[in-house]
């Protein structure tokens, strides 16, 4: 489906996925899943962003057949163990600030929003 600048929608998945386990979140989490086609999706779609409760999430929910507070729960979990294990540099420089600083985590939407723009910029999804 996605072929944008000769990226496959399997390299789009892998890189997502790289990148995923360089913030730290570990790949056993449910959490894991959901946030990579979370990513996915919004990279796809930066609408999403704007509609995370309202359109991602009981998307994510059908895609999984199960409901869109247990993905929330699953997604903010995964961010959570990522923010206190994780690259704390890596997270200095996507957010701006780390958990080293003090600062609490970023939100589930903050944290889609920024790795699934990030990931646009570097495969040039536009």
């Amino acid at each position: 489906m996605l072929q944008v600048n000769s990226v496959s929608k399997q390299e789009l998945e892998q890189a997502i996925s790289d990148f995923m386990l360089e913030l730290g979140i570990p790949a056993h989490l449910r959490g894991y899943q959901y946030l990579r086609s979370a990513v996915s999706m919004c990279a796809e779609n930066m609408e999403l962003v704007g509609s995370v409760t309202k359109l991602l999430y009981p998307d994510l929910a059908k895609l999984y057949q199960t409901t869109d507070q247990k993905i929330e729960r699953a997604i903010r979990n995964a961010i959570e163990v990522s923010w206190e294990r994780g690259n704390s540099e890596l997270f200095e420089e996507l957010f701006g600030y780390c958990n080293g600083n003090g600062y609490s985590r970023p939100t589930n939407s903050e944290y889609i929003a920024t790795v699934a723009d990030y990931i646009r910029l570097k495969y040039e999804l536009l």
